[in-house]
């Protein structure tokens, strides 16, 4: 073998090759123990409140400044003006989108323990119609968000509007997507496995 390629097998060592291309699987999950100094407190702030580290949270510690600006940006989120089923409807229109098989099951968990209904969360997790007509339009703007990547086509604004949002909420999808997009990336990047507690709604 060349130089570069004993470079790159050593690269991905731990690795699986699927359709031709390496996934990394070896990034470090870390404990409190492990985490560079700066995570450590964040993920003692984890551990208190889930009973756990998350698996999400523990491979995030490896750069300190992502886990804090995850956290940083779902409080803001839930601080936002959407109430429960309007924010289970932007994260999951996001996590199937991304098709983050970490973040889905998470996200069904968190909805349950909001007391969202099945119907909704169903039908986000199986792509189906949303129960209410004003739910729907959320669903279809931040699916356009995405897909359009926040080239959103003023028809899809005015709809929004028509159905009783305003500025903030269009500006608040975006607080949403951002967050989601540092879960959903780094699962991908990781293959975060799903944490025990999750494993009874995986999905895929």
């Amino acid at each position: 073998l060349c130089v570069y390629c004993l470079h790159r097998l050593k690269q991905v060592t731990q690795s699986t090759l699927i359709a031709g291309e390496y996934t990394m699987t070896d990034f470090t999950f870390h404990t409190v123990e492990t985490a560079p100094e700066k995570s450590k407190p964040i993920l003692e702030k984890s551990l208190k409140t889930n009973g756990m580290i998350p698996n999400l949270h523990a491979v995030m510690a490896e750069a300190p400044g992502l886990l804090e600006g995850y956290q940083v940006l779902h409080k803001l989120f839930m601080d936002s003006s959407f109430d429960a089923e309007e924010l289970t409807v932007v994260w999951q229109t996001i996590n199937v989108e991304h098709n983050c098989t970490y973040c889905v099951p998470a996200h069904t968990a968190i909805a349950n323990s909001m007391k969202v209904s099945a119907e909704l969360t169903e039908a986000l997790r199986n792509r189906e119609a949303m129960p209410t007509e004003k739910l729907q339009v959320l669903h279809d703007t931040t699916l356009a968000m995405v897909r359009e990547r926040g080239a959103v086509s003023d028809d899809v604004i005015q709809k929004f509007f028509a159905a009783g949002y305003g500025q903030r909420q269009l500006l608040e999808i975006i607080l949403g997507l951002s967050q989601k997009v540092m879960s959903n990336y780094t699962n991908h990047v990781a293959n975060t496995p799903v944490d025990e507690p999750f494993k009874k709604f995986a999905w895929k």
